[in-house]
């Protein structure tokens, strides 16, 4: 028997386009699943760069006509409700997921794919598991969609310390790449044990003078690192960036391929992420945790940047995280 769920929630919305007093906390309707959707009961939501540029009205999937708009692109929490082709998701299932276009997880409950979903040990506490989608599979698709990394090649990752390079020096070192990064030097030691082999201190080094080529750069930066970024890429290599468009003209001259992607949800690499994280292969790193009605607090830290892990807002106390 499904459990009660109210007709009415809470969930914190972009009002508007603009400043974090865009940020609004109201009651809304509980969304109904669809048939090949869960409903989840929210425990944690992380908090990723894509829902500040959206309050703002800088992520173009997100349109003004889509106003108000509950943010929040990550979730792990518990189902309660199951669609007509969803039922192999059992009813009390501990899952995460990325959460697709459409309202966020920045609520009492949230409607997502069964396709999208991932169960969660109970060994996996559930702030780490509200950290982990966004990130995580953006650094999955980017090394090997996208990159197609293989054992034995060179990677350098630009932008290595934030919440997405952090799960790409992982994966990349698990796959058995040679991982080079790009980040300052208070960081060396955090992201060699993640697993990388040269760290290059962007602030005193030049990567081009010390990487030597490579089969692959992942661009987390853009702008004039992404440019520079080709005197490094080998011939057959690829320039992968979560930004700006590479350059096709520069892709071509360098017998390369230039790529922009945008992750997507796939409850699949998922489950391998979540198995990875508990074979200790992944470390999930929570910077801070806010609770429900303090996250406009959430994204005044957001916007500050250099968050060294993931934040995460918690719409239970903590101590039953």
């Amino acid at each position: 028997m499904e459990p009660a769920v109210p007709k009415t929630m809470l969930a914190w919305r972009a009002t508007r386009f603009g400043g974090l007093d865009a940020l609004q906390q109201q009651d809304i309707a509980v969304p109904e699943p669809g048939a090949d959707e869960v409903l989840i009961e929210v425990q944690a939501a992380g908090l990723n760069p894509v829902d500040l540029k959206t309050l703002q009205g800088h992520y173009p999937l997100v349109k003004q006509d889509a106003l108000p708009y509950t943010l929040g692109r990550d979730v792990a929490g518990v189902i309660v409700r199951r669609g007509a082709n969803a039922q192999a998701w059992p009813q009390g299932a501990r899952v995460c997921a990325f959460v697709g276009q459409g309202q966020g997880a920045l609520a009492d409950y949230v409607a997502v794919s069964a396709s999208a979903l991932a169960g969660v040990p109970s060994s996996c506490p559930i702030d780490a598991a509200g950290a982990l989608p966004l990130a995580a599979l953006t650094a999955w698709q980017g090394l090997f969609d996208q990159g197609k990394l293989q054992s034995g090649e060179r990677v350098l990752i630009q932008g290595a310390s934030g919440g997405v390079g952090r799960f790409a020096v992982a994966f990349a070192r698990h796959c058995g790449a040679h991982v080079l990064v790009t980040a300052s030097a208070h960081e060396r030691s955090a992201l060699t044990a993640l697993g990388a082999n040269e760290v290059i201190d962007y602030q005193t080094q030049r990567f081009e003078d010390v990487a030597g080529e490579v089969d692959l750069v992942f661009d987390l930066i853009g702008g004039e690192t992404q440019e520079r970024s080709w005197k490094v890429v080998k011939n057959g290599g690829a320039l992968v960036s979560t930004l700006n468009e590479p350059s096709q003209s520069q892709a071509a001259e360098h017998g390369a391929r230039g790529v922009r992607y945008t992750a997507r949800p796939d409850g699949g690499q998922l489950a391998h992420i979540v198995e990875l994280v508990e074979k200790g292969v992944v470390k999930i790193e929570v910077a801070d945790r806010f609770a429900f009605d303090d996250t406009p607090k959430g994204f005044e830290r957001l916007k500050a940047g250099h968050a060294h892990g993931k934040l995460v807002v918690l719409r239970q106390s903590s101590g039953s995280v």
